[in-house]
């Protein structure tokens, strides 16, 4: 087989037989077909597009590509729940715990934020002590004692991913449905759940801004998960605005717990219930939708979910003494109120800008080895369809540089538009595919 073969077949626009794609990634994670030749294959890709079948052997062949845990000594049906990434995107803290109390073991790998989106790990490490480099024989008896455990990615999960991302990041071949959803997935697969629930964002703060092209990467997606015998499930959830109102790592976990309090954000509340809802749903608890609903809102109002969380924070580490004084985290010292501009509705935040905003105060990063603070960051007092008055507090900003709050400050403003007519929200929950 030459690749020089696979790569004109796929020019002309013809389908790559699973033998054809096991080559090329195998090939190419060994390093004896270069990165020219591969280049070339995901141009072709790009403008040829894969069918279901060949983008599920694609992902197969990543995930196969190192580590595939085995999490079959875990009792019961693993669920595992993954976010396309957004600002604000807390979801993990809340849920997590949420479907742990009701006795549903959640083994989650997750990662660190890169660029305007935040990362599970990075907020979990706000607790001091808390550890995500957990050994797979701890993993699994965590999962089995407390249900519960969120472990960093090992090194070796989907090897090929890693290596094909970081071509396609400088050849212009990122925005392909198929290489998306075979990079999201083959990580998925690799990480061992039974089954997958999938939260794909769209709007300004979204990677798949359009709504139409979300929906297209979340069936591509489901696809992938149920053609390999993991029932999986998408919720396309609206990222317009960022979710709840803290946006920043220790800001954000404060809100997590408050949430877990009964306390949160509505927006955040809902989408934990929406997500957490197909959870119980395919972890075969119940088999009726208001039922499985309600059964996550009792482990909020019995406080089942927050003594799970500390239960969780114990059991990797962390001091849980945070949990019931968040007040005691860390918060950057200087403290300022951003005022509106002008008179008038909020009816447009650029997302994207405002997780670049809070990069600026160094709460996000460059690239995977850049600084990150966990302190910094923004609580919003305002957010789309609310009024405010020229003058007016539309949120407070943490920082610990004067000189970074003001340029950040300038930015998150910039972000926001208003308008003297009345806003509608945008809904939070676009659609449910299976």
């Amino acid at each position: 087989m030459r690749m020089y073969d696979v790569i004109e077949k796929k020019k002309l626009g013809e389908i790559l037989t699973d033998l054809e794609i096991n080559y090329v990634v195998e090939g190419f994670t060994k390093g004896t077909i270069p990165d020219y030749q591969m280049s070339a294959l995901l141009m072709a890709i790009y403008f040829r597009g894969m069918n279901t079948e060949e983008t599920l052997a694609l992902t197969l062949a990543m995930a196969k590509s190192g580590d595939m845990l085995d999490l079959s000594k875990i009792e019961g049906i693993k669920v595992d729940k993954h976010s396309t990434g957004g600002v604000g995107d807390k979801t993990s803290l809340v849920l997590a715990p949420m479907v742990a109390a009701l006795g549903i073991p959640v083994a989650k790998m997750s990662g660190r934020g890169l660029g305007h989106t935040g990362g599970t790990i990075d907020k979990l490490e706000a607790f001091t002590g808390f550890n995500t480099d957990m050994s797979e024989e701890q993993f699994i008896n965590n999962v089995n004692t407390i249900k519960i455990a969120i472990a960093g990615q090992t090194a070796n999960l989907a090897p090929a991913d890693k290596k094909l991302y970081a071509l396609r990041d400088v050849t212009a071949t990122v925005d392909s449905f198929s290489l998306i959803a075979g990079s999201i997935m083959s990580k998925k697969i690799a990480s061992g759940a039974d089954a997958i629930v999938l939260d794909v964002k769209t709007g300004s703060g979204a990677f798949m801004r359009d709504e139409a092209d979300a929906i297209k990467l979340a069936k591509a997606m489901v696809d992938i998960g149920n053609g390999y015998g993991r029932e999986t499930v998408a919720i396309v959830s609206d990222m317009n605005q960022p979710l709840g109102l803290a946006v920043g790592n220790t800001l954000e976990v404060i809100e997590a717990i408050e949430t877990l309090k009964g306390n949160g954000p509505e927006d955040l509340m809902e989408l934990c219930l929406q997500l957490g809802t197909q959870m119980v749903l395919l972890s075969k608890l119940t088999e009726d939708e208001e039922e499985a609903r309600s059964m996550l809102e009792e482990t909020i109002v019995s406080g089942s979910a927050l003594a799970k969380f500390k239960e969780f924070v114990e059991a990797q580490g962390g001091d849980t003494v945070y949990v019931d004084q968040p007040q005691l985290f860390e918060k950057a010292p200087i403290i300022q109120k951003v005022k509106a501009r002008a008179s008038g509705y909020i009816a447009h935040i650029e997302t994207e800008e405002i997780g670049y905003a809070t990069m600026m105060l160094g709460g996000g990063r460059e690239t995977k080895d850049s600084p990150i603070d966990l302190s910094v960051g923004y609580i919003f007092k305002k957010k789309l369809g609310d009024f405010a008055e020229k003058g007016e507090t539309i949120a407070l900003v943490y920082a610990n540089d004067e000189a970074k709050l003001v340029a950040s400050e300038a930015r998150f403003l910039d972000a926001i538009t208003q308008q003297k007519e009345a806003y509608k929200k945008p809904n939070l929950i676009k659609c449910l595919l299976k």
